[in-house]
């Protein structure tokens, strides 16, 4: 019983099939082919870059022939009819072909709930038994910066409510910034992960919040004024960092505050495969009530929006 999943975003094309048989995932992916120093591409120079991408990762994906009960395809970055960016078209119009082609129901959805869906699954098969419930999901990347209140639903399994979120800057954005500045190739997060290792400084650090919504603008202003001072890379990327899973807690602390202290925490996104941050968070939060997936199933791809055609068959 396998299903097929898309997801083109703005930094990764990616493809993937589930077996429901043994809850299974095999992927692959390819970041888009972003040019030395600088922070991203054109959405018209993605979409491109997805054309080219996206048949070369499904013919190594399937490899042989499978028989596909279901495509699905995530659509638009988030669950919101203002919700739009033009990257995920292609897999969106990938996914209905094949499924016309092949006369199998093709399903959309959101790329964000096809993070919390694949972060569910990476942490363990085990989890997906929070869909029948209420928890909090953290969805922190490039685009987004969001702390979720997550509730079941019956149209789409899941339904999310944001609560707190980044008040201007993503938190990912925050990243890449100071990592192009240090010399670091975009995107930058394992390499400036790796940078902030170096260091043993610690930091004292007060985020500056409105209605529990962080601002990320001032961490960019910080590393650029350390980096003017002559202040060592290590040190830079450490602050960075220390600053973002510092802003996170808060906004998670605010979150839990409007709802319920006991809700499970689900971290996903591409910031949230950093393994500095994950510490930080897990001894904030107690290990016993935060959940984190491995980097595969955290940064951007297809697994969770193949999931979601499985679970929507099910109807």
């Amino acid at each position: 019983m396998i299903y097929l999943g898309f997801d083109t975003s703005n930094y990764t094309t990616s493809a993937a099939i589930f077996d429901s048989v043994d809850f299974s995932v095999k992927q692959v992916k390819k970041l888009l082919p972003v040019k030395s120093g600088e922070l991203g591409m054109r959405q018209s120079d993605a979409v491109f870059f997805h054309t080219q991408q996206l048949p070369e990762i499904t013919e190594e994906l399937l490899g042989k022939s499978y028989n596909i009960k279901a495509v699905s395809a995530s659509t638009r970055p988030r669950k919101a009819s203002d919700s739009y960016m033009p990257c995920f078209t292609v897999g969106g119009a990938a996914a209905r072909i094949t499924a016309a082609a092949a006369g199998i129901p093709f399903y959309e959805t959101s790329h964000q709930i096809g993070h919390i869906l694949a972060a569910l699954l990476g942490a363990g098969k085990e989890h997906l038994s929070l869909l029948r419930k209420p928890f909090i999901a953290f969805h922190v990347s490039g685009g987004t910066t969001d702390c979720l209140y997550v509730e079941p639903c019956e149209r789409d399994f899941i339904r999310c409510e944001i609560f707190s979120c980044s008040a201007d800057l993503k938190a990912g954005q925050a990243v890449d910034r100071a990592g192009v500045m240090l010399g670091l190739s975009f995107p930058c997060g394992k390499a400036l992960e790796a940078l902030a290792l170096k260091s043993d400084k610690t930091f004292r650090i007060k985020i500056k919040s409105t209605d529990g919504n962080a601002h990320f603008s001032g961490l960019q202003n910080q590393c650029e004024k350390q980096f003017e001072m002559g202040i060592p890379p290590p040190d830079i990327a450490k602050y960075c960092l220390s600053f973002i899973a510092q802003a996170v807690g808060d906004m998670t602390e605010f979150t839990l505050a409007k709802t319920s202290r006991d809700l499970p925490i689900l971290f996903c996104g591409g910031v949230m495969s950093n393994k500095y941050i994950k510490e930080i968070l897990t001894e904030r939060f107690g290990s016993e009530n935060v959940i984190f997936s491995p980097p595969e199933f955290s940064s951007d791809n297809a697994a969770g929006v193949a999931l979601y055609g499985f679970l929507k068959s099910r109807e």
